[in-house]
């Protein structure tokens, strides 16, 4: 049974609901469900050791994100194996992907925020200059696609800038989130720094609308995060979101074919699909559109399908493959459930899918499906490439493969994307910035953009007095 974490305390409170594995169906855990109450203590937890911390020299903070990080270290397993049995990842992607990002994302904004410079100016006898403050106690909600690894990516900065946090994780994945709960306990990290409550979309939502919380940092659907704007629209709280996605991906004739397939096999079904990063949407110039298409599908035949998160979302990335069939699409490869003949047979897998043959208004190519799918379509010019791209109401991340160095960049800077990948993609340096634009977030993190958005400027301005001569 997992239990909430509060000011430095296992907290055993709640009724108890079930998390299952993607990849059998079966029951793996018990959790217990935030209450009223619960979300109350943990938010009263967090605004008491707010003061203290925010009062604590960055370079200690920073000191304690070190600490944390060699904590990760030291239960490196047990995170692996927490993150496994939630979201049925491969057992490579895990060890060097997921948890040494969560490592790099404390030590990186550790260096971050020891080395930033305050701002200060100068004018006719006058000084200006700011300082930074933290906001206070800052609600973090986490999705189930990249559990600790966006776990961290907020927590790190959030902490360092000074503020204490509540974090709520999905209530699909909390394995991980629980073993941080005792690394933040074994490291001696102050109680009630960081406070962990488990539980569905309405611990979430109780925790948004509590007064006691003073920001907001979420990832996950578009539809959740309008609603949480609507309910911190009252106090003005800051937010900063990153949502749902359509991604593009342009593929030009003079690319390097084999690099620009192996690519889109990545971007396209890394992780099922399930990475708010991944292309659902590719074009590919007129001359090699078939050799790329029919490429791509033996590739897709390749992979290794992928559980969904749940039997709910596998159900939903299935009625998008009933979607493309009824709208007239012809797919390429996939469309289906794959048979294993063994235990995988009761998870929650789906084949990994290329369609082809869609007006650019058709739901398939409207709404996120975030599953192991994309559509193919061919483009003729730069410019309609540019179009056909930007044709969305999303616009988080765009890839674009070619060998040529002048539209690489003409391209990629006019794309309505957050991040514009070219020859690569999931290529991610944490001090740049992250986010979307459009129905695909609003604000930006990573680097100083996230210590940016976990504090907030003051400005002293003082006025010198001239001596006597």
């Amino acid at each position: 049974m997992l239990t909430h974490y509060i000011g430095g305390q296992p907290v055993a409170a709640g009724m108890a609901f079930p998390v299952h594995d993607p990849v059998t169906g079966t029951v793996i855990r018990q959790v217990h469900q935030a209450d009223p109450e619960v979300v109350d203590r943990a938010v009263r937890a967090a605004r008491e050791a707010a003061r203290d911390w925010a009062a604590m020299p960055v370079g200690e903070r920073a000191g304690w994100m070190r600490r944390l990080a060699e904590g990760i270290e030291a239960r490196f397993d047990d995170l692996v194996d927490a993150e496994i049995a939630d979201t049925g990842k491969p057992l490579d992607q895990t060890r060097t992907l997921d948890i040494p990002r969560g490592i790099a994302n404390f030590r990186a904004f550790a260096e971050i925020a020891a080395q930033r410079p305050d701002d200060a100016f100068h004018l006719s006898g006058v000084l200006s200059y700011t300082v930074r403050r933290p906001h206070g106690v800052i609600a973090v909600i986490v999705p189930w696609n990249l559990p600790f690894l966006l776990m961290t990516w907020k927590l790190a900065p959030a902490l360092v800038a000074g503020n204490t946090v509540v974090v709520k994780p999905s209530e699909s994945t909390p394995g991980s989130a629980a073993v941080f709960a005792e690394i933040c306990a074994e490291v001696g990290l102050p109680a009630g720094v960081v406070n962990i409550i488990f539980g569905y979309g309405s611990a979430g939502q109780l925790l948004v609308e509590h007064p006691g919380v003073d920001a907001v940092t979420f990832t996950g659907s578009t539809s959740t995060g309008t609603a949480i704007m609507k309910t911190v629209a009252d106090r003005v709280k800051p937010i900063s979101f990153e949502l749902g996605g359509k991604n593009a991906g342009l593929v030009f004739e003079d690319c390097d074919l084999d690099r620009a397939i192996e690519g889109s096999v990545k971007s396209v079904f890394t992780n099922g699909g399930q990475v708010c990063l991944c292309t659902e949407r590719l074009y590919v110039q007129r001359s090699i559109f078939e050799e790329f298409w029919a490429r791509l599908a033996i590739r897709a035949q390749e992979v290794e399908p992928q559980p969904m998160i749940s039997s709910e979302h596998r159900e939903k990335v299935l009625s998008y493959y009933a979607l493309a069939r009824s709208e007239g699409a012809k797919v390429l490869t996939g469309g289906s459930v794959p048979a294993f003949g063994d235990h995988r047979d009761s998870g929650y897998f789906v084949e990994p899918t290329v369609v082809t043959g869609l007006s650019e208004w058709s739901r398939f190519n409207r709404e996120e499906i975030f599953g192991p799918v994309c559509h193919v379509a061919p483009f003729d010019s730069e410019a309609e490439a540019i179009d056909l791209a930007n044709g969305s109401d999303y616009g988080l991340a765009g890839t674009l493969w070619t060998t040529n160095l002048d539209r690489a960049h003409r391209v990629a800077q006019r794309l309505e994307a957050g991040l514009v990948w070219v020859n690569t993609w999931y290529l991610r340096d944490l001090r740049t910035p992250f986010g979307g634009v459009k129905l695909s977030g609003i604000g930006r993190e990573g680097g100083t953009q996230s210590l940016d958005f976990y504090s907030e400027p003051t400005t002293i301005t003082i006025k010198l007095e001239q001596p006597d001569v």
